[in-house]
């Protein structure tokens, strides 16, 4: 009975949404790494891409196991959005750089790049480690802001909500931020 109960409690936590350790409004640890994209591999720089605007930085457990094809299938299916927003995505998970190869061209479909974290360094920095077994990154979706603060954060094990949740993120950002720019000049 007691063992039952255990494993009750473990299955609600796991399922129900939890809060990110790292706040909105927490400086984003910078960092470079190996990833790939459409199964080229490339060292990507966290740094580098705020340059451009807001990143989505998405954690997850491991390629091809079906919670994380899922979820990329949908960052896939909405990177014409995100790019239109100015937005940059990338997948770390723990999986090897050869793994990742094949998962950015089959499941994330050549729409978006994916890292390596194979020593947990990022993950970490990121407190988006899974306590149910730490050698996975737990499902944790942050939208960094291109002055490397964090503006959304979001950790559920469910992938269903996390485009959708980071995509209103991002579009929020962007119409605070087009409200904000000058008028161009008009000649």
């Amino acid at each position: 009975m007691k063992r039952l109960i255990l494993a009750a409690l473990a299955g609600s936590l796991a399922a129900a949404p939890a809060f990110a350790a790292l706040k909105v409004g927490a400086k984003a640890p910078l960092f470079t790494t190996e990833a790939t994209l459409a199964g080229k591999p490339f060292q990507f720089s966290l740094a580098a891409a705020l340059k451009k605007g807001p990143v989505v930085l998405y954690f997850y457990p491991a390629a091809f196991t079906k919670g994380c094809t899922i979820e990329a299938h949908d960052f896939a299916a909405a990177m014409p959005k995100f790019k239109q927003l100015g937005a940059t995505v990338i997948g770390v998970s723990h999986d090897t750089i050869a793994t990742l190869n094949k998962f950015s061209v089959t499941e994330c479909r050549r729409a978006f790049p994916v890292a390596s974290d194979a020593d947990q360094k990022i993950m970490k920095s990121y407190d988006a480690v899974l306590w149910l077994d730490p050698k996975y990154a737990n499902r944790t979706s942050y939208v960094i802001a291109p002055d490397d603060r964090i503006i959304y954060t979001y950790t559920a094990l469910n992938p269903d909500h996390h485009v959708a949740y980071t995509m209103a993120a991002v579009k929020k950002w962007d119409a605070a931020h087009r409200a904000a720019a000058p008028a161009s000049p008009q000649g």
